[in-house]
């Protein structure tokens, strides 16, 4: 009974035009969602570097912060009278 049923809508022209419609509507939908799923992954890449990049710099300007400062005793003394903070 249901073999025959979809037997006679697979058989109609309508039924095989309407079907490759669908098929075809479903792949275009299909591949608009992989589109923004891919645009969406790679904004998150984009917002990881970015915050990466500001990582990194914060970083280097504390490691030159490091090489610049007074070693000993003394040299902080040298600096603090020099007016060199």
């Amino acid at each position: 009974m249901i073999g025959e049923l979809v037997a006679s809508l697979v058989g109609s022209a309508w039924a095989r035009a309407a079907l490759r419609y669908g098929v075809t509507v479903f792949a275009i939908l299909l591949f608009l969602l992989t589109l923004r799923r891919s645009g969406e992954r790679a904004g998150r890449l984009a917002e990881r570097l970015e915050t990466r990049e500001k990582a990194d710099e914060v970083q280097r300007r504390m490691l030159e912060a490091a090489a610049r400062r007074p070693r000993d005793r003394g040299q902080l003394v040298d600096r603090l009278r020099e007016g060199g903070f």
